[in-house]
């Protein structure tokens, strides 16, 4: 993978940091998106004294072009790099992410489970709803020469006045490469022991209901809690049902924190 820090930023894609108290929060933005449609959330926890990352994903916030130059172990390598700073700076750290962002905090729990205290999902994606994907996965560089882009599905949002800055057009390069992330985090979650806290829309129009089906029936060794959300569509971070989810992820740090607050020391 080329370097991508050469490429302009679109507006609202920069990367989000706050040093807070001693209890830390990673958010992972999702698939042809960027940190633009976390930065409320960001910002929510961080007025509440918790320290932030929200990195941005290779390739993504930048052009579709970009991004088919990556791949998902790009991605996952960012946020466990992200996940492990910190965990040098905070006495514990939780995970939390919005639909392909959600597939990289579970595996995040799942490879580091000595790290990540719990987990928060907002429509999760865990498997294929594209049936062409794993077909074209194994000859993906061929079938992106042919095809190199599909039109994207971005700003699934209720809300008229909102929009999430994804990309209009899904490289082919790149998504080939989802199977493989939803493979692992499919197959690791037997081992997967942070609780875990998932909100679902109940009018998605980008993942279907088998990703939540997956994870309640294979996160066996875990709680897993999970609320509906009926005015929201797939991107609830910028959505009406955006309050509930703030502070209903913040509640569940102040619970399962050991300090009981997370709060700024």
């Amino acid at each position: 993978m080329r370097p991508t820090n050469a490429i302009p930023l679109a507006p609202g894609a920069e990367p989000f940091s706050h040093i807070g108290s001693g209890v830390g929060v990673l958010l992972c933005h999702g698939f042809t998106g960027s940190p633009h449609s976390m930065h409320p959330w960001a910002e929510y926890l961080a007025r509440s004294g918790l320290s932030v990352e929200v990195p941005r994903l290779p390739g993504h916030g930048t052009t579709w072009q970009d991004m088919a130059l990556t791949t998902s172990d790009d991605w996952y390598a960012e946020v466990e790099g992200a996940l492990l700073d910190l965990a040098r700076r905070c006495d514990e750290v939780f995970v939390m992410g919005l639909s392909m962002g959600g597939a990289l905090t579970l595996r995040l729990a799942q490879e580091h489970p000595e790290t990540v205290r719990g987990v928060v999902l907002v429509n999760p994606s865990l498997a294929v709803e594209d049936p062409r994907l794993p077909v074209i996965a194994p000859i993906r560089r061929l079938a992106a020469r042919i095809l190199p882009s599909t039109p994207g599905l971005a700003s699934d949002i209720s809300l008229d006045t909102a929009t999430e800055g994804g990309y209009d057009r899904v490289p082919t390069a790149a998504a080939a490469t989802l199977p493989k992330l939803w493979r692992a985090v499919q197959d690791g979650m037997s081992g997967l022991r942070a609780p875990v806290l998932a909100y679902r829309s109940t009018q998605d129009h980008v993942v279907g209901p088998d990703s939540l089906r997956i994870l309640a029936r294979r996160a066996v060794n875990t709680r897993l809690t999970i609320h509906l959300l009926h005015d929201s569509y797939h991107v609830a971070t910028l959505d009406r049902d955006a309050a509930a989810i703030f502070e209903g992820s913040l509640a569940f740090v102040h619970e399962r924190s050991r300090s009981g607050k997370g709060a700024a020391r």
